[in-house]
């Protein structure tokens, strides 16, 4: 049977309604999907409109759609283009090594850092810069500059460098108070002193480490990081998704003593810590801490059982500094110190970290052992660089 108009069913070229309403759903879903991705600020698209023949086909036919232009830019290379030029490569030029054959050899090391003063003061980790007969930085750019060491923290693992010249605009601190677990950040560094301003990603795995550096001595508060940290990445900034120096990169565990073997595990200073001694270490030259003016040795477990001990945690003192602090409190060589404010030291608190919690002038209370009594004295601390 034929139409009034002359045309047949079997001809019509308009979709049928189902097909029409199926393509408006499927576009509405796309660009919802591309409006979410857009507003939550981490991927940017930039999607070229299609021609109106691939949304409503004129024809039956097979048409195939146009090319998409995609254009992404993500937040954490808009870290990297922000601060990548303040992150360098320090070379510790080290003093020449006599060899196997009786010659001499030059010795380097390197590690990273990153610019923290117009004035070009940088900040990196004492074992960086530990040893050098002189010290030269590696800008961005590959150009190269002298550097004049200003100071060092032992204890923190801290040093301040100071390069003459123009240098690239300088990082900004965070507050790595604020950290959460799970947060993005993003480490900057040169691993291995050839990969220069390499960049890794991950998250805060924790904070308020406690990590270990030498027998009875921990490094506090300590940021834990799943973002790729490798020799040489040592100083180096640990960068929150603002582009703030929240932490300086110092350390990885590999494994432990058992023999189990671990990757992403690295930690970082927090700014916070880094900041206030490098505000010292600029203005001064150094860090003042407490000085107690003894010289000890840890009690463990061990030693009390093969000395005899009346306790199995505290400091045995060795020696007493005439004229020092403790001398004027009172201390006597072979006293038992076992608490500091009412604070124990144990395992899990020692003496040393204890003591850094107290400032040069501050005036406190220690629990002393002495021929089997506990008695109470007054010590007030003098400075210590």
């Amino acid at each position: 049977m034929q139409e009034q108009d002359g045309s047949s069913p079997e001809m019509e070229t308009r979709p049928p309604r189902n097909f029409r309403l199926q393509t408006l759903i499927l576009a509405g879903l796309v660009s919802g999907m591309l409006g979410g991705v857009i507003s939550a600020g981490v991927i940017l698209f930039s999607l070229r409109q299609p021609p109106a023949s691939i949304l409503e086909p004129a024809s039956t036919a097979t048409v195939i759609p146009a090319p998409i232009s995609l254009q992404v830019e993500t937040a954490i290379t808009g870290v990297v283009e922000a601060v990548g030029p303040a992150v360098v490569t320090v070379i510790n030029h080290l003093p020449p090594q006599r060899t196997f054959f009786g010659g001499f050899v030059e010795g380097a090391s390197t590690g990273s850092g990153v610019i923290i003063s117009s004035q070009g003061y940088i900040v990196t980790n004492n074992h960086v810069i530990r040893g050098a007969q002189s010290l030269e930085v590696l800008l961005s750019d590959g150009s190269a500059l002298s550097a004049d060491l200003i100071g060092v923290d032992e204890y923190s693992d801290l040093a301040i460098l100071q390069v003459h010249g123009e240098v690239p605009e300088p990082a900004d601190w965070g507050n790595s108070d604020m950290l959460r677990a799970g947060e993005p950040v993003v480490a900057i560094g040169s691993p291995l002193g050839d990969f220069t301003n390499t960049v890794t990603q991950g998250v805060v795995s924790a904070v308020e480490r406690r990590i270990e550096i030498e027998q009875d001595f921990f490094l506090e508060g300590m940021i834990q990081t799943d973002a790729a940290i490798n020799q040489g990445n040592s100083g180096g900034p640990l960068l929150n998704a603002a582009g703030q120096v929240i932490g300086i990169n110092t350390l990885i565990v590999r494994g432990s003593g058992s023999g189990a073997s671990a990757e992403g595990l690295g930690f970082a200073i927090p700014s916070n810590t880094a900041r206030a001694i490098a505000d010292q270490l600029i203005a001064q030259g150094f860090f003042a801490r407490p000085y107690p003016g003894i010289r000890w040795v840890n009690i463990t477990p061990s030693l009390a059982s093969r000395h005899r001990l009346p306790t199995e945690r505290g400091i045995f003192i060795t020696e007493v500094d005439p004229g020092g602090p403790a001398d004027s409190a009172g201390l006597q060589r072979g006293d038992i110190i076992t608490a500091m404010d009412d604070e124990r030291i144990d395992e899990d608190h020692p003496f040393r970290n204890l003591l850094f919690q107290y400032a040069p002038g501050e005036t406190i209370t220690i629990s002393i052992l002495r021929a089997g009594e506990v008695i109470s004295a007054q010590i007030t601390f003098g400075s210590m660089q």
